[in-house]
């Protein structure tokens, strides 16, 4: 019988170190989501643990980079004490948050439910309307409700001595600079909540509506227990976004009063005061403590607002 002989074989050819199908299932993906990463430890991370660090030194810019001492929890201890600043700041950011935070979801909730029930023909044009003080720049806004807001030349005054009510003193009245700065976050954010509520009550089918109406159940009883009921996950939703916006509040009262609160400093909110003792005193450690502070009071509401909605399944 006949062996077979083997053929014979072409050498192997060395596998390319390099080719470019290797590099686009292997390189390229990475490479092209880099800029996120490089972007983000630059101006996210790092500022986050630098900030961090020099909350337990004491550190003046001007002083240049590694001159700085280490002063342990010094910086929060005084930031915690009785007769700081940062704790009137925290109250004042709080009253302002309580004046214009409520009033927004008590207007906003029947608003946007009133909206989607019987004004869906113009529910566009109105939310259209309704978002544009959200998207509108924030310097623009308080430029203009400063100008109402003037002793002489206000449009307020000017309508209260149409009554014969003499002139106000809207931003120089200790009593009446946070009501004044919470009505101009009202305003901005109302519609902004408008909508987040119609975007929740579109989600909701309208086979629970025809079912109650139906059974006999008023406008008043759809909205009491149907709406609320299935509203709550957007309801949490908006109450935390007011919750952290309000506590961060800065840009209407420092460009309203000014840098220092207004009179008495009865608009000085914690960002201002971190922010004048930061960039103004150049005291970058304890301004960084109270950030972290701010964070925690922050950190500390949400986790209230989530208890209290997670209460009988409201975010489920």
């Amino acid at each position: 019988m006949q062996e077979r002989v083997p053929l014979p074989t072409s050498p192997s050819r060395p596998r390319p170190r390099w080719s470019y199908d290797r590099f686009q299932q292997r390189a390229a993906p990475y490479m092209f989501v880099s800029p996120f990463f490089i972007l983000f430890l630059i101006f996210g991370l790092f500022p986050l643990g630098f900030s961090l660090f020099l909350a337990f030194h004491l550190w003046n810019p001007l002083d240049g980079l590694g001159n700085w001492q280490y002063v342990g929890w010094d910086n929060f201890k005084l930031a915690l004490g009785a007769p700081d600043q940062f704790w009137v700041s925290l109250k004042i950011t709080v009253w302002i948050g309580l004046l214009s935070g409520v009033p927004q979801h008590l207007i906003a909730l029947p608003l946007a439910f009133v909206i989607n029930q019987s004004l869906r023909k113009w529910q566009s044009g109105i939310s259209t309307i309704l978002f544009l003080p959200y998207i509108t720049n924030a310097v623009a806004i308080t430029i203009v409700f400063g100008m109402l807001y003037s002793e002489n030349l206000g449009l307020l005054n000017y309508g209260l001595s149409l009554v014969g009510l003499g002139p106000v003193r809207w931003l120089a009245q200790p009593d009446l600079v946070p009501v004044s700065v919470a009505v101009v976050v009202f305003w901005r954010y109302v519609g902004w909540n408008v909508i987040l509520y119609l975007s929740g009550l579109q989600a909701i089918s309208e086979d629970v509506y025809e079912a109650a109406t139906v059974d006999g159940a008023s406008k008043v009883q759809k909205f009491l227990y149907i709406t609320l009921p299935l509203l709550k996950p957007m309801m949490f939703y908006a109450f935390t976004l007011t919750i952290v916006g309000n506590m961060q509040l800065f840009e209407e009262p420092f460009i309203m009063v000014g840098q220092a609160g207004g009179s008495g400093g009865a608009a000085l909110t914690s960002a201002m005061h971190i922010f004048n003792v930061a960039f103004r005193d150049l005291d970058m450690g304890y301004g960084s403590a109270m950030a972290w502070l701010l964070f925690v009071a922050i950190f500390v509401l949400s986790m209230i607002n989530n208890y209290l909605f997670s209460r009988g399944g409201g975010r489920q």
